[in-house]
This record gives structure tokens, C-alpha cells and sequence, in this order.
């Protein structure tokens, strides 16, 4: 009886010097896996945290309460592949050729020579999945796991982009390329198309396909680190919802969407916590752009931004995100820097202490903020693009400079209902413009006449970006581009 008593002492000891042991916990936090969900088209106020009424986000809500929220945290561009190629890369879209969104039929893609979070990690014996949309081209060359994931599933591209006519021909001018019925999208899992989703109630069931597969990958991948990239379909339209969730909120379909999508995180922060690795996981919540606004009821809400998805003011692309990890990000914590999906390869890279691409990235380090580390501020500007190379904005602190340029506008349209499109206008903004974003996040109030030296400031800083990255609203090439990737390159 003794000597059981000694030797569970003795192992009690053991355990608790382990847990002390700088060395292992060193490397356990050089091994932390990373889950990034990611949302097409999901508005700034499109959350019960950031101010969502009529259905409930209660994962969502709960994992803010046990992470971090923020409030000035961008896309890397307001459209579909723009955006995914930053946030994949660590690069503005249009330094690596990308602007837009590619349809059926590209023969562009994501260019072989630059480096993914996914391939950068499996250099650090991550496993790695991705299970949604990808967007980053549809040719095998394109796809996942030509690009450093090991598994795929999902749609090459948004789902609305069928790539044949009501008579099964392919669909080659884009001028009309969003139809009234449903043709088939493709379903591809690795390399190859294994189903077709040719209905709403096909597209009904994507979310509960990507969380189940998500869920399966934690389960297979708990006792090895691992990256998981769950990129949903929704709520891009066409919105479609499973019969779990159909009828369940007060503001109809997209309602019903947002209590779905919200139920997918909290299955796969379940998974996290049920195979004991949610202390040893960071999970990013966020989105490739705001709202499609003229879709109206099916789109979700800006939160009183301005404008939407397609534009470089706010309303297109500030996205809510939401960042959890046990024990390394304060509980309840709001954090009001700037902050990108670009920072992301950066940030994951310090902390799976992996080696940085070696092509020159735009994101930076922000795990000082993860940390609420007092008076961190690693990144205090933002440039906004748009267009094929246009530089419509800049950002420092809580200053915005917009400079004349061409838009959409969703203002003084009526938008469409159920599904169908309303219209929008294109708008020409006349004149340089400042706004102070912590008063007027709105952007309705320019003040330039105010801050002159502001103005000269932030135009300093757009000269920076137009000598490094170009700016085609003032003829300027830039001197570090790279190319998109070429098909058959």
C-alpha cells in the first residue's frame, strides 16, 4: 500500500514539474493548431455582438465573451477571391495580381510561387484541410492541395457562378452570368468533382457539409497540429438553410442562415473542447467582405456603415472577427486597432514559429494585440484597392483619406427582396475627402478643411503605397508587383 502511495506522489510530482517546465511549454506553444472560419459576405452588424437583432448568435456571442472582439478589423479587399488570396498570403490582393472575383472558366489562379498560411505551417508537420469555398481558381493547378493543403472539399468558386446555361453550354459571356434557376455547381473533394449541386436544397445542405467534415478532421487530427480553413459558402446569396433551422428566427431566411452559421461554429468549438485540444487552439471568426446590399432582405447589415461589398468605404470592407484562445487572449477583451485578414499568415507564423514566405507579404505580426499587450499597436494603417489597381483610400489611426474614384453605390435604390436583385449606380466621388472614423464612422462628414495636416500626412502615406504597389487612378505602376498565376504556367 506504501509503495502505490509513494509511486502516485511520485508521479503527481512528475506531472506538475512537466507543466512547470519552460521547455515543454515552450514547445507546446510552438505548436498550437489554427481554425480559421471565414464567411462570405457577412455584414459588420450581422452578429449579436455587434449589435444583430431579430435571431441570436449565442456560439458566436460566447466565444467573444472568452476571446477577443474587434472593432476595426479589414478584409484585404470587399470582393470574393481578392480577399481570400490576402488573407491566404499575407499580401494586398494586387500584389500578387488578384482583383475581383474569378469566374467559371479562368484560366487565372493563384500563382505557384507564392506561399499559403497551409504551406507555410506544413513545413512545421501541420496537418491541414479546407472545407467550403476556395475562389482561388478552378483548375487543378489552383486548387487546395496543389497549395499546401492536404485535404479539400467544397466549390471551386461563389455559389452563384453556374458555369453552364439552361441547355448545359458552357457560359462564356459574364455580362448576364447570374441566372434565375440552378444549374449545376460543381462539388469537388481533392482534386476531383465527386457530386454535382444543382438545387437550393443541395445548397441547403453546405453548411451542415462543411462542419460535419470539419468536425471529422479535429477528430482525426487532435494528437497532431493542425491548420483547418473553413471558408462557408453563406450568406452569399443564393441563401439556402437546412430544415434544423428553417422558420427559427424573426427575420426570415437570413435569419434563419445566421442562427445556422452560428450553430456551425459552436459544433466545431465543441469538437475543439470534446478532444481536448481547445486550450492548445486559436479560432479566427470573420469575413471576405460586407454586405451585398441590394439583394435586400437575403443580404445581411453594414451596422450603419457606409455602403457595402464592392467598395472601399467602410461598409465593403470592415468585417466583425472575433479571436479565441484559452489562456493567451484575455477573456472579454475588445480591441479597437487596426487589424487585417492579411496580418494573419504573419501573426500564425510567430506563432507556430514558422519561417515567413520569402516573397515580400503586407501583414504583420499583431499577437502583441491577441495578448492585450498594453500600448501594441503593430499596425497603424490600412491602404484600401480596388478596382484592378486602384488606390481609393488610406488609413492611419483613426483618420481615412478617400480619394476620387469611381464606385457602386447601393444609396437611393430600392433594393430587391427574396432573392432577387435590386439595383445599384455607379457613382463618381468628386473630391478628396477626410473623416475622422472614431466620431464619423459613417463617413459623412469630411473635415479635410479642419486638418490640413492630416491631409498631408495620409497623402504622404498613399505615395508610399502608389510607389510600391501602384495605383491606376494616377497612372502608377508600382515597383513590386508579382503576377497572378497562369494556367498551365
Amino acid at each position: 500500500m506504501k509503495c502505490r502511495i509513494h509511486l502516485t506522489v511520485i508521479l503527481s510530482a512528475l506531472l506538475v514539474l512537466s507543466s512547470c517546465n519552460p521547455e515543454v511549454q515552450e514547445e507546446k506553444q510552438g505548436t498550437p493548431n489554427i481554425v480559421v472560419i471565414f464567411m462570405d459576405d457577412l455584414g459588420y452588424g450581422d452578429l449579436g455582438v455587434y449589435g444583430a437583432t431579430g435571431y441570436e448568435t449565442p456560439n458566436l456571442d460566447k466565444m467573444a465573451s472568452q476571446g477577443m472582439r474587434f472593432t476595426n478589423f479589414y478584409a484585404a479587399q470587399a470582393v470574393c477571391s481578392a480577399s481570400r488570396a490576402g488573407l491566404l498570403t499575407g499580401c494586398y490582393p494586387n500584389r500578387i495580381g488578384f482583383h475581383g472575383a474569378l469566374f467559371p472558366y479562368s484560366k487565372e489562379g493563384i500563382n505557384s510561387e507564392e506561399t499559403t498560411i497551409a504551406e507555410m505551417v506544413k513545413e512545421k508537420g501541420y496537418a491541414t484541410a479546407i472545407f467550403g469555398k476556395w475562389h482561388l481558381g478552378e483548375a487543378k493547378q489552383f486548387l487546395p492541395l496543389q497549395h499546401g493543403f492536404d485535404e479539400f472539399a467544397g466549390l471551386p468558386y461563389s455559389n452563384d457562378m453556374w458555369p453552364v446555361d439552361f441547355d448545359g453550354n458552357p457560359i462564356t459571356d459574364t455580362t448576364n452570368w447570374r441566372l434565375k434557376s440552378f444549374p449545376p455547381l460543381p462539388f469537388i473533394e481533392g482534386n476531383e468533382e465527386v457530386k454535382i449541386i444543382a438545387t437550393l436544397e443541395d445548397q441547403a445542405q453546405l453548411t451542415t457539409t462543411y462542419t460535419e467534415k470539419a468536425v471529422d478532421f479535429i477528430k482525426r487530427k487532435k494528437d497532431e497540429p493542425f491548420f483547418l480553413y473553413v471558408p462557408h459558402s453563406m450568406p452569399h446569396v443564393p441563401i439556402a438553410v437546412s430544415d434544423k433551422f428553417k422558420g427559427k428566427s424573426e427575420q426570415g431566411l437570413y435569419g434563419d442562415l445566421m442562427m445556422e452559421l452560428d450553430w456551425s461554429v459552436g459544433q466545431i468549438l465543441q469538437a475543439l473542447k470534446d478532444n481536448g485540444v481547445e486550450d492548445n487552439t486559436l479560432v479566427v471568426y470573420t469575413s471576405d467582405n460586407g454586405p451585398w446590399l441590394n439583394f435586400g432582405n437575403h443580404a445581411g447589415s453594414t451596422g450603419g456603415l457606409r455602403e457595402g461589398k464592392g467598395t472601399s468605404w467602410e461598409g465593403g470592407q470592415r468585417e466583425p472577427c472575433i479571436m479565441q484562445w484559452p489562456g493567451v487572449i484575455p477573456e472579454g477583451k475588445i480591441c479597437n486597432n487596426i487589424a487585417s485578414s492579411i496580418d494573419l499568415l504573419p501573426t500564425i507564423a510567430a506563432i507556430t514559429e514558422s519561417e515567413l514566405p520569402k516573397n515580400k507579404i503586407d501583414g504583420v505580426n499583431i499577437l502583441s494585440l491577441l495578448k492585450g499587450e498594453k500600448d501594441a499597436n503593430p499596425r497603424d494603417n490600412m491602404y484600401y484597392y480596388y478596382g484592378r489597381n486602384n488606390l481609393e483610400g488610406v488609413r492611419k489611426g483613426k483618420w481615412k483619406l478617400v480619394f476620387p474614384h469611381k464606385h457602386r453605390s447601393y444609396k437611393n435604390n430600392l433594393p430587391g427582396n427574396d432573392g432577387h436583385a435590386g439595383p445599384t449606380s455607379q457613382v463618381f466621388f468628386e473630391e478628396t475627402a477626410l473623416y475622422n472614423l472614431r466620431r464619423d464612422p459613417g463617413e459623412n462628414y469630411d473635415v479635410k478643411a479642419l486638418y490640413p495636416e492630416v491631409v498631408k500626412e495620409l497623402e504622404m502615406l498613399a505615395e508610399v503605397a502608389r510607389e510600391d504597389l501602384g495605383d491606376d487612378l494616377t497612372g502608377r505602376k508600382g515597383s513590386n508587383r508579382r503576377p497572378i498565376g497562369l494556367l498551365n504556367q
